[in-house]
């Protein structure tokens, strides 16, 4: 699937689900990796990960696709369009979108990569693990105010 097809599919699901059309901007954006798509307020164009498509079908993109949407209509006509406003979540609810996009296997999540820095106190000798690099001189120990040393942490 091209941007082309892509934008006949938004206008599609668009006048059918909505009844309303989409006169902007769809794209696939292929550089999106933990999301499944996304709107923007200022263009209201919406970009959509194709690896989505690749991994879990056109059911699954298409309720992506209808979350974007639920974004883009809102926004315009001046209602809660955030994910925690309740006009948002009662659309998504009438449409049959999801909250939520499935993660892509393989996609290793921030939460569970291992720690890979090291800020050792000078002064105490305390040690903070970090799994993203930190500039140590922005910091200062929690224990004793000493300065704080990074290194590479290896287990």
């Amino acid at each position: 699937m091209n941007n082309t097809q892509l934008q006949a599919w938004v206008e599609q699901i668009s006048m059918n689900s909505f009844g309303l059309p989409f006169r902007h901007e769809a794209r696939f954006n292929s550089r999106l990796r933990t999301t499944g798509g996304r709107y923007f307020m200022k263009s209201h164009h919406i970009e959509i990960n194709p690896a989505q498509l690749e991994a879990f079908g056109t059911a699954e993109v298409e309720k992506i696709i209808k979350h974007e949407l639920c974004h883009y209509h809102l926004h315009l006509m001046g209602k809660g369009y955030r994910h925690r406003d309740s006009d948002f979540k009662t659309l998504l609810r009438k449409v049959g979108g999801s909250r939520f996009c499935q993660s892509l296997p393989g996609a290793q999540d921030r939460k569970t990569l291992p720690y890979r820095y090291k800020l050792k106190c000078t002064s105490c000798g305390t040690e903070y693990l970090r799994k993203r690099r930190v500039d140590p001189n922005r910091y200062r120990c929690g224990k004793c105010s000493g300065n704080l040393s990074l290194f590479n942490y290896q287990e």
